[in-house]
């Protein structure tokens, strides 16, 4: 049976081009629900490599986890189960994000500003992670996962310096509801340069 990866998908959620489509790997998938069940259990995966020990034996100072080839690891240990492209930045346009060829400057950019807004404590930590987030699903450097990327890219910093993760609404952000709409909305005021909902959000 042909999977169309765009049936019943989120309205606001990155579309994949059917070369994208078709680097799915797990071959028995036939619809979106059987592809969230399989992605949780690989995101689960990559969460227990980057908050585990080892990851923080070898990757453990900001200079290290905010790069961009460290952005690509964890996209990898995230979806590397699920589609063959995981870990490589997309280079076709989508409904979110920026202009590939733009994707490698914007994270370094990225990357540079967080290890110096940590350096400085130019905010406090959480409001350092949640515009990390933000950013990140901005640039959207991957074809898919970028939300769920972003949200543990923001806990990893989080942990690191020793805080608590976020709650990110509690509930299932990947599936359409109030909660993802919040999110959503959170977002949008973000873009407009007002971070306020989004800090209420993150530990709601």
């Amino acid at each position: 049976m042909a999977f169309d990866i765009n049936i019943d998908s989120p309205q606001d959620a990155t579309q994949l081009d059917p070369d994208e489509a078709h680097g799915l790997i797990p071959k028995h998938i036939v619809d979106h629900e059987q592809l969230n069940e399989w992605e949780l259990t690989n995101v689960l995966k990559g969460e227990r490599w980057v908050f585990s020990p080892s990851r923080l034996r070898k990757f453990a100072r900001p200079e290290q986890v905010f790069t961009s080839e460290f952005i690509r690891t964890l996209h990898k240990r995230m979806f590397g189960d699920t589609w063959k492209w995981a870990g490589v930045f997309r280079n076709t346009e989508k409904n979110i994000g920026i202009d590939p060829i733009r994707i490698q400057p914007a994270l370094a950019d990225l990357c540079a500003d967080v290890q110096t807004q940590l350096e400085f404590a130019s905010y406090p930590l959480d409001e350092i992670a949640a515009r990390l987030s933000h950013r990140l699903v901005a640039i959207h450097p991957f074809a898919n996962g970028n939300g769920r990327l972003s949200r543990t890219i923001a806990d990893v910093l989080l942990v690191d310096n020793g805080a608590q993760r976020f709650s990110w609404g509690a509930a299932n952000l990947v599936n359409e509801n109030e909660t993802r709409q919040r999110y959503l909305d959170a977002l949008r005021n973000a873009d407009k340069k007002n971070i306020a909902p989004l800090m209420a959000f993150v530990r709601s």
